[in-house]
């Protein structure tokens, strides 16, 4: 990895090149390996050459947002991490649209849009990921979706090696999906249309479903949020509750009493054993409902297998 390092560092700067870097500090349930090389761009254009460097070269890479949705294997990633954090976070209102970078917070997005008067985001402000990561499995919260408001996209085609912008109606956005899920496409930016509102009953819808996410989602523990998409016609956490595994663990990884549809990490748990849990978990609704549960976390590593 020296040569790719040294490539690296004619890109952006060598403060934003770590190596041997541990994932437990860039993912929401705190587990995880070292990474062999941990980028984090400066800005877009310097995203878009290290992934171009990286493929030119045949380096295996990962493009990651805030980690919020992520479990990495404990054996660590063999490649190069692509972080879109800081560098890659500008947030720009313009009338009642908000340009954001892949790597800004959706927390804070929605703060923007807050400020802004600007209505048709607060479903946002509560969920810990970024922008591009949100973008690519289109998250959704209490009814809405990315897709409500994503009018435009900024994408890094590595393909073509060219910089595209697709509108909202041309991102394939389904339940949990988009087109970057299945086209070798990177997330730059995206644009958002956004009504104008008024801002006391923007910050109430903000403030009513802080609190609903407080009183049913166990918050205070490491997670990446809702473990597994919502099977058709059903919910995962009551499924889940409905197989008594309600409070069951294996290791430091358990399944949340407070909502069953979020694994956690109650303290010490392994990337191993959470997904030994999760493995669990699906055979055993299986075998009582005959519903099929797909994770919505994301698995990172040659052993994450389901």
């Amino acid at each position: 990895m020296k040569g790719i390092i040294c490539e690296l560092k004619k890109i952006t700067d060598t403060q934003n090149i770590l190596v041997d870097e541990s994932m437990k500090d860039h993912t929401s349930f705190r587990t995880g390996g070292c990474a062999d090389v941990f980028v984090t761009p400066g800005n877009t254009k310097e995203a878009a050459d290290i992934v171009r460097l990286l493929l030119a070269h045949d380096i295996p890479y990962t493009v990651i947002g805030n980690g919020s949705n992520l479990l990495v294997s404990d054996r660590g990633y063999r490649g190069v991490i692509v972080c879109m954090g800081k560098g890659c976070d500008d947030i720009k209102v313009s009338n009642t649209k908000i340009t954001a970078g892949a790597g800004a917070l959706l927390s804070r997005t929605a703060a923007a849009a807050y400020e802004n008067s600007l209505t048709g985001f607060e479903f946002a402000s509560g969920i810990p990921g970024s922008v591009g990561g949100a973008v690519v499995m289109n998250a959704g919260a209490y009814g809405s979706e990315i897709k409500d408001s994503a009018s435009l996209v900024k994408l890094f085609d590595t393909r073509s090696g060219k910089i595209v912008n697709l509108s909202g109606d041309k991102m394939s956005f389904g339940y949990r999906t988009s087109i970057v899920k299945t086209h070798p496409l990177v997330v730059l930016e995206a644009e958002f249309d956004l009504e104008p509102g008024d801002k006391v009953q923007i910050k109430e819808k903000m403030d009513e479903l802080a609190q609903k996410r407080r009183s049913k989602q166990p918050l205070e523990y490491p997670s990446a949020g809702s473990t597994f998409k919502r099977p058709e016609g059903y919910f995962a956490g009551k499924l889940i509750e409905d197989a008594g595994l309600k409070g069951y663990s294996i290791g430091g990884a358990m399944v949340s009493d407070k909502h069953c549809g979020f694994v956690i990490n109650r303290g010490g748990a392994t990337s191993s054993e959470i997904l030994e849990l999760i493995r669990y978990i699906r055979q055993k609704v299986y075998d009582i409902n005959g519903v099929y549960l797909e994770p919505e976390v994301v698995l990172l590593g040659e052993d994450m297998k389901l």
